[in-house]
């Protein structure tokens, strides 16, 4: 991906939309004692995209988020924006929106000079910044409530007004950290479907940060899973779940089944059908295969090698929680010592099926396997 010549953004007069720009993150190193927050972490984001970098805490995601806004200094490593270099660049000269967990809000101000804060510092005229905070506030969902002050509104409200207030100047590169940890479960959903309709609309280049492995993959062009400092994938929401890099990353989004398989010449065998994957093994190995739920059939069995253990209903899929025995090659005794192997299908078909029912559990034949 390469940075556009383009230094500044502009507003493409046909649909009022400012053309995002490119954003490159190159070998950025940050150390805090012994622990390295990132490790020649490099990132490159098109004009116009929405990237979310996901990992477990401490992997190092706020901190390239916070370096890229240049609020946290790095030791090596180079920032460019449009074509910028950023080395050495104060916050403020950055042009960039920031919304964080904390919505931060001036307690003595209502919504609409919230969000025309930053636009009365830059010395816009009063009914331009009325103007302007008004478009937003319709933007967000929030028309007619400019005139409330922050204890007036809910939570989500709030954070509604922050967005607005982190998108008034026209940032060429918007920042979101975690934003919607603080709210209820129903409320992050709708906030974060209307983040990504608004930053489809505005076409701002944008970097996400959250833990939520679910509010990455709904709303992003690509999700960048990190790992102590560095990144282990960065991919569309589909390939990442679909075709995982590494263990870790298949771990992390989604659930994931660990089952004891043999390598074959052209694959693995494993649950007793063979699936073809690159393993790197000779022909007999005893691996670790990773297989997702959906990937996996559950047929009623009396004389099968598994026992169903447990269901749990999940709308139009259900799933089932299987026993079985200690390795398919042993033939351990069903519901034994052995493995719990999760299996979702749609909940018409397992129907029947309850604890102490003899199931046979496969593979299914598109399943596409990672061996660990």
């Amino acid at each position: 991906m390469t940075t556009t010549d383009a230094a500044e953004t502009r507003t493409d007069p046909a649909s009022g939309r400012r053309a995002g720009v490119a954003v490159e993150l190159r070998d950025l190193n940050r150390r805090f004692g012994e622990v390295r927050a990132l490790d020649g972490f490099s990132l490159d984001l098109a004009p116009g995209e929405l990237v979310t970098l996901l990992g477990p805490s401490g992997c190092g995601k706020t901190t390239a988020l916070r370096a890229l806004a240049g609020l946290e200094a790095v030791d090596s490593g180079t920032v460019v924006v449009g074509g910028r270099d950023l080395r050495g660049v104060p916050v403020r000269q950055r042009d960039m929106g920031m919304v964080f967990q904390s919505y931060s809000l001036f307690p003595n101000l209502t919504a609409r000079d919230n969000v025309a804060f930053g636009l009365r510092v830059r010395g816009q005229d009063k009914a331009a910044r009325r103007r302007r905070a008004d478009e937003l506030l319709e933007l967000v969902e929030l028309g007619g409530r400019g005139d409330r002050y922050p204890h007036q509104l809910s939570g989500g409200q709030q954070q509604r007004v922050a967005l607005a207030r982190a998108l008034a100047p026209e940032p060429q590169v918007l920042l979101l950290d975690e934003p919607l940890s603080a709210l209820d479960a129903k409320v992050r959903v709708a906030l974060r479907e209307q983040i990504r309709a608004v930053q489809t609309r505005l076409g701002t280049t944008t970097l996400f940060v959250t833990h939520d492995q679910e509010e990455a993959l709904s709303i992003s062009d690509r999700v960048g899973v990190m790992r102590d400092g560095r990144l282990e994938q960065i991919a569309s929401p589909a390939e990442l779940y679909a075709r995982p890099a590494t263990p870790f990353v298949a771990e992390f989004v989604g659930t994931m089944n660990h089952l004891p398989g043999t390598t074959t010449a052209d694959g693995v065998e494993v649950l007793g059908r063979r699936l073809p994957v690159t393993t790197g093994r000779p022909a007999g190995a005893e691996v670790d295969v990773l297989l997702r739920p959906e990937a996996l059939l559950v047929t009623p069995d009396p004389h099968g090698t598994g026992v169903v253990v447990a269901t749990t209903f999940l709308g139009a899929v259900t799933r089932v929680h299987v026993r079985v025995g200690d390795t398919q090659r042993s033939g351990a005794r069903p519901g034994g010592d052995g493995t719990t192997v999760l299996v979702d299908r749609p909940s018409a078909a397992v129907a029947g099926l309850g604890p102490g029912a003899g199931v046979t559990v496969e593979p299914a034949p598109d399943a596409q396997p990672l061996v660990a």
